[in-house]
């Protein structure tokens, strides 16, 4: 039978009708950054052999996030916690003037949501008396800061800009020392969800790692309580990067911190710690090294897997030093920890 123009038309009409709507696309999340402000106690809960002043300070941080998750309007959160290492800061999360390379906002466009810190000594958290404070506190601040997120017993720095958002999960992600911070907080507290722990092995130093921190724990003998990780700008490069183009080299050795001589020299106590607690994580762990990093041994990376008696993946990024989000593999970085998180 010979269908006509009109029913044909009529029977398109009908077809569009039946079928049901397409999905509207989901607009991207805005991303926003908020000052968040801690009061910490500087004290020392853990197993690592150090004695900080126990005086109560403010640690300060950024809340990185979809807007509508660091306003408190999207119902339960995950907050991943960003530990940095000695000599950073904030900075090396989301480095100014690189946005290819912030950690933090990457995420944060993924639907994350970040807490970055400053430790107490670095940048927005300044400490008089680089003497007062140690490793094991740093891990005890750190685990003090976990329950406050989860309880939001926290205050934006702009007290108009209303109530700081309470997290269901915690997720820790360290660098290098700041893994061993959130590694020895998670072996000692368990109260964390998880753990991205970043160029970091507790038995696997190079020589140019056990150098360093000669040199820089002798610096800190000789009467400063604050030295350099690195006396030069080509020092730190040659510390921290394998790949990085030229300009986020140069950025990150301009940012680059002196370290408080209590993180200095309670270094050794920490390594012990952090051995002793891989034993007690029961989180899920996330172990992430460059090919090239100049500070861990590569047989060191297997054993460090091992320490752990739970549920271990391992990435090694070709062609990246210790720096992994500041270094070219970074975008690759960042997808691994978005897919282990998801």
């Amino acid at each position: 039978m010979r269908l006509t123009l009109l029913g044909v038309l009529t029977a398109l009409l009908g077809a569009v009708l039946a079928a049901p709507p397409a999905p509207a696309t989901a607009a991207p999340a805005r991303v926003v950054a908020r000052q968040v402000v801690f009061e910490l106690e500087n004290t020392n809960a853990t197993s690592v052999l150090c004695v900080p002043d126990n005086e109560r300070y403010e640690v300060r941080g950024r809340l990185i996030g979809p807007r509508s998750a660091v306003a408190g309007r999207s119902g339960p959160i995950r907050v991943n916690v960003l530990v940095h290492d000695l000599a950073a800061g904030s900075w090396f999360w989301s480095l100014p003037g690189h946005p290819a390379y912030d950690y933090a906002r990457t995420l944060a466009r993924e639907g994350e949501t970040s807490l970055v810190l400053d430790r107490l000594g670095y940048g927005a958290s300044p400490l008089a008396n680089g003497d007062a404070t140690c490793l094991g506190a740093q891990a005890d601040m750190l685990h003090q800061v976990v329950q406050h997120l989860r309880s939001g017993r926290y205050v934006f720095a702009d007290p108009t800009r209303g109530t700081t958002p309470a997290a269901a999960r915690v997720v820790t992600h360290g660098h290098s020392v700041g893994a061993a911070i959130a590694q020895v907080e998670a072996g000692t507290f368990d109260d964390v969800d998880g753990l991205v722990l970043m160029s970091w092995t507790d038995r696997g130093a190079t020589s140019l790692a056990t150098r360093t921190a000669a040199r820089q724990s002798a610096a800190c003998a000789g009467g400063p309580d604050y030295a350099p990780l690195a006396e030069t700008a080509k020092d730190y490069r040659a510390l921290m990067f394998a790949s990085a183009t030229s300009d986020v080299q140069r950025t990150a050795a301009r940012l680059r911190a002196d370290d408080p001589c209590g993180d200095v020299t309670s270094l050794s106590p920490l390594l012990l710690a952090a051995n002793l607690a891989a034993g007690q994580v029961d989180a899920p762990v996330l172990l992430l090294y460059g090919a090239e990093d100049a500070l861990n041994r590569p047989g060191a990376r297997e054993q460090q897997a091992a320490a752990y008696p739970t549920k271990v993946t391992t990435r090694t990024f070709a062609g990246a030093g210790s720096a992994l989000p500041l270094e070219r593999p970074a975008d690759r970085v960042r997808a691994s920890v978005l897919r282990w998180l998801r």
